[in-house]
């Protein structure tokens, strides 16, 4: 799936794919962290280590259990969002929005709502009704998530340090999304666990 915004195009990677740009999605990752965006990395970030990080997921997006986007300007990625899905059987119609970033020189654009509604609607495809996710409290992205018709459910403090190492408070959101009738992908291609990806 590929939509188009302005320069920018969205794309849904394969396990290939997502191999073939993990040093790309590497030098994205760093340049967010560096810029104090709280991902579960801390600054300086390694790009060696980024691209390894990346490169691990492909097991779990060629298995169905991980979704990951990516914005190109060109052939420069410029932003990524991933989508978890979980596989317990009482927990199949949610997943969790994962990994939203915008490079630097990309921001101010409306490339962050484009990736969002991308993973939105791809979830709602997948049959997914209830989406979940957690960013800084205070940051810009929760204004994003609060203007995009999320909904806080509360605040948990000292959650995550930011890449300079500071604790800071997380809030939690979620979102009913309505699915469409695409069939859900069954538990053997299920994400299995938050953590694992944070």
């Amino acid at each position: 799936m590929s939509v188009g915004r302005a320069a920018q195009v969205v794309t849904r990677l394969s396990a290939e794919q997502l191999l073939a740009a993990s040093e790309d999605l590497a030098a994205l990752l760093a340049d967010v962290v560096d810029g104090g965006s709280s991902l579960g990395f801390l600054a300086p970030l390694d790009r060696t280590a980024a691209a390894d990080w990346w490169r691990s997921l492909a097991p779990a997006v060629a298995a169905g259990r991980l979704a990951v986007w990516v914005a190109r300007d060109g052939e420069r990625v410029t932003g990524t969002v991933s989508v978890g899905f979980v596989d317990k059987p009482n927990g199949r119609h949610r997943a969790e929005i994962l990994k939203l970033m915008v490079h630097g020189s990309a921001r101010g654009r409306g490339l962050a709502r484009t990736l969002l509604a991308a993973a939105e609607q791809a979830a709602a495809d997948a049959g997914v009704t209830l989406l979940i996710l957690d960013t800084e409290t205070g940051s810009p992205a929760e204004s994003l998530y609060r203007n995009g018709g999320w909904t806080a459910a509360g605040v948990i403090p000292d959650y995550a340090a930011d890449p300079a190492g500071v604790l800071h408070p997380t809030t939690l959101f979620f979102k009913k999304v309505v699915g469409s009738d695409a069939p859900r992908p069954d538990s053997a291609h299920q994400y299995r666990s938050a953590a694992r990806y944070a």
